[in-house]
């Protein structure tokens, strides 16, 4: 595992797009909206965009990614925290430990920047993702609210 870098862009649109949900949202034939965002999230010290490789097989490429925002906010007495977004393991590389590992990386990174707390959102119907998850120890403690602008 490693922070990314924009060759790996490429890789990580196909595993955003590879569900049901991601392929009505990204668009990868059009690399150029993914490829400013990652100079904004490499230009910003709080957002860590990371991959995994299969250490077995190089060659196969980008297996996994997600990314870490950090959040410096005056509430819980000024206390940071970390926000885990666009989780996802290659359909291919599911169920070996992967999204486990990930998300232990995520963890230690949070907890080496000094964050009281690792939250995230997954939409109602990954239920899978949910009991993942659970698994690791999250709470599914409040009702989450969006809007598209």
């Amino acid at each position: 595992m490693r922070q990314a870098a924009s060759a790996d862009v490429p890789e990580i649109v196909a595993m955003l797009a590879d569900d049901p949900l991601g392929a009505r949202r990204e668009n990868p034939a059009d690399q150029a909206p993914y490829r400013a965002a990652f100079e904004r999230i490499a230009a910003d010290p709080n957002q860590l965009l990371f991959v995994a490789e299969d250490a077995d097989d190089p060659a196969a490429g980008i297996v996994g990614t997600l990314t870490l925002a950090v959040l410096h906010t005056l509430s819980r007495q000024g206390a940071s925290r970390a926000l885990v977004e666009a989780v996802r393991v290659r359909s291919d590389a599911r169920g070996g430990g992967l999204g486990t590992e990930l998300m232990k990386l995520a963890i230690e990174e949070a907890r080496g920047r000094g964050c009281a707390l690792v939250q995230l959102t997954s939409d109602v119907t990954r239920l899978e993702a949910h009991r993942f998850y659970e698994r690791l120890g999250f709470e599914a403690t409040h009702l989450g609210f969006k809007m598209e602008l």
